[in-house]
């Protein structure tokens, strides 16, 4: 094996264990369709470079602790800006998923045994960057009894009792089959400051894009936990450009209202290689706008609607105007 830089994502490094592209998705039950010809990036679509000191400051503090993130494992096009920044998304539960969405590029594997340093790690990792807004993300683990949501309570606790004036969004998967025992581990100190569950595309598209997964479910997921805490913040969002229309999108936020959800986000889908969903097309800088008027007059609360927004990025920024000037952490 080539040599390989130690401040890149541990995954990169084991293909053996941690399939992606081809070796993902070729027992999906919808194939993917490659397009004829891949359409050309519009000038709108623009990534600063993963590159620069801040970057490798972040990556190496990551490597140390044994941590991982979403930005890197998906390849996020934001990871340059946000790292330079002193910001990540983290993700836990382990850098293999059970599922294999072929919109996304976090490797498929068996996943290993839930470590249980993770939380303490994470909580020093959190606290070594003087972060005030995290937002902890994980892979799906359909393999555990709670779908790793008591991993995800434990990683709050251990933030909360390390940094209590951090605050903690999560961005849970939908828990399929065991959503009433996940739903019971964020209580009391496991409570996030908002509650994230993204539909991802609408529900035409869940065949090809979210094998697995179920949209009146996902729905479901949202609206439960908002009847259990009304007071938390609910957000979902979507990546559009997988072929859906309009009229679709308006009635995914519909949906979303309908079912409590105060915040979104709608970005660009870009595909991470040749071998994943392809772009059918690009949403101009108007369509988002308009998209973002829409979603206001629906009544959401926040909404961030961009090519380049995704569903962590600048999550503080979004958050920010929900919450008055009482401490973050349990609400009683």
């Amino acid at each position: 094996m080539p040599d390989f830089d130690p401040l890149t994502a541990r995954s990169r490094a084991h293909p053996d264990t941690h399939q992606r592209g081809a070796d993902k998705i070729a027992r999906i039950p919808v194939k993917v369709e490659r397009a004829d010809t891949r359409l050309r990036k519009p000038h709108w679509i623009r990534a600063r470079a993963p590159v620069g000191a801040g970057v490798a400051r972040i990556k190496r503090l990551l490597r140390e602790r044994r941590l991982t993130t979403v930005c890197e494992e998906a390849m996020c096009p934001n990871l340059g800006e946000c790292f330079e920044h002193g910001t990540a998304t983290f993700l836990i539960l382990g850098d293999i998923c059970t599922r294999r969405c072929p919109f996304c590029d976090v490797a498929h594997g068996r996943p290993e045994p839930v470590d249980p340093d993770e939380p303490a790690h994470l909580a020093e990792a959190i606290a070594t960057m003087g972060l005030r807004y995290v937002v902890i993300t994980s892979v799906d683990r359909d393999d555990l009894r709670d779908g790793g949501a008591g991993h995800f309570a434990a990683c709050l606790r251990a933030v909360r009792a390390r940094t209590p004036t951090t605050r903690l969004e999560v961005l849970v998967p939908d828990f399929r089959g065991r959503e009433a025992n996940a739903l019971a581990a964020f209580r009391d100190d496991a409570l996030p400051d908002v509650f994230n569950h993204n539909l991802e595309t609408v529900p035409r598209l869940y065949p090809a894009a979210r094998p697995g997964a179920d949209y009146q479910g996902s729905l479901r997921l949202l609206a439960d936990f908002k009847a259990r805490h009304p007071e938390v913040p609910t957000k979902s969002g979507l990546m559009l450009g997988l072929g859906e229309t309009r009229d679709e999108v308006v009635g995914v936020l519909t949906d979303l209202r309908a079912h409590g959800c105060e915040m979104l986000t709608l970005g660009q889908y870009l595909a991470p290689t040749r071998e994943h969903l392809p772009v059918r097309r690009y949403w101009t800088p108007t369509e988002f706008d308009e998209l973002r008027a829409i979603g206001e007059e629906l009544g959401f609360a926040q909404v961030a609607s961009g090519a380049m927004v995704r569903s962590s990025y600048q999550a503080d920024q979004q958050a920010a105007a929900l919450f008055d000037d009482a401490a973050p952490g349990p609400r009683r």
